[in-house]
């Protein structure tokens, strides 16, 4: 009976050194296992064995891709201070575990010295406008130079991005204000244009305008004349000669004029001469006018032809 509580306790601690030398390594996971201080093996995911008190789980190592913010301030070629936030993906190499594990204690700081030492000897080279043209220069330089130094430490650089560009706030209240007065002098360029376009389709509706309006004048003129002469051969065929006929048209129109001023009630309008007598004297004064035309053209053609015949 002695015998068997004794070998109870042995029991239970050899069933628990059995469970502990037993242990799951997840997916995308790299354990360490040294024995007696001294590196034995890497194991990957799935269930694992190891000698109980003799080996011992070291450490752990995450094969995943994993990213580092870096942020560094910096001077530009123009003695601008600028901030560049800097983003590294890196990742354990699968096959360089005891490299990453046992070379490197803080691969962070090692990342962060390469990305330090790099942008300060690529941004003095340029001017601000220049860093946020050839933010991806910088990233590629960060890379180059990341990946040389950390593949002996069991790491490889997956990418480097240039995340955020920051400038002091005196420079960047000065480029917007700047770009404000760009936009402000694109726009007024634009108005001027607008209102020049204007001002060219304006000259031109008046032109045409002006040009429909004298052709309309043109054409009432010609129907007066045509009715004129229509007139003047009605008032022939009745027996009264061409020069009476103007005389009489033009009397007509002067008492159509002063019909159609008397019509208006609001006309400030005076038609000089008006006098009772105005109509009959302009028609002798007209035919007399005409008649003594008549004679001196009919006294030249005779002249004329008497030097013709001499």
């Amino acid at each position: 009976m002695d015998n068997l509580f004794t070998l109870i306790p042995i029991g239970i601690i050899g069933f628990f050194i059995l469970l502990s030398s037993f242990f799951i390594v997840k997916q995308q996971t790299a354990f360490v296992i040294e024995r007696f201080g001294k590196f034995q093996s890497v194991r990957n995911s799935g269930l694992q064995m190891k000698i109980p008190i003799v080996d011992r789980i070291s450490g752990r190592l995450s094969l995943k891709i994993q990213q580092l913010d870096v942020i560094v301030e910096t001077k530009t070629l123009d003695d601008v201070f600028v901030k560049l936030k800097v983003s590294v993906q890196y990742v354990v190499i699968r096959d360089k575990v005891y490299e990453a594990f046992y070379k490197l204690e803080y691969p962070h700081d090692q990342i962060t010295s390469y990305v330090f030492d790099v942008v300060r000897a690529e941004v003095p080279k340029m001017k601000l406008d220049d860093v946020f043209v050839k933010k991806d220069d910088i990233a590629i330089a960060v890379k180059s130079e990341l990946q040389e130094a950390m593949l002996a430490y069991g790491y490889d650089i997956i990418k480097t991005l240039v995340t955020d560009i920051d400038p002091d706030s005196q420079v960047k209240e000065a480029m917007n204000r700047i770009n404000a007065s760009e936009r402000e002098k694109i726009a007024a360029q634009f108005e001027g244009d607008a209102q020049r376009i204007l001002i060219v389709e304006k000259a031109k509706a008046e032109a045409e305008s002006k040009r429909l309006q004298g052709q309309g004048i043109a054409d009432q003129r010609r129907e007066i004349a045509r009715g004129l002469e229509e007139s003047v051969e009605v008032l022939n065929r009745v027996g009264i000669n061409s020069q009476e006929a103007s005389a009489l048209i033009v009397v007509t129109q002067h008492y159509d004029t002063l019909q159609s001023i008397g019509e208006e009630t609001n006309t400030n309008l005076i038609l000089l001469p008006n006098s009772p007598q105005a109509g009959s004297d302009m028609l002798n004064n007209m035919v007399a006018s005409f008649t003594a035309s008549n004679q001196i053209g009919e006294a030249m053609k005779n002249s004329k032809k008497e030097k013709g015949d001499k």
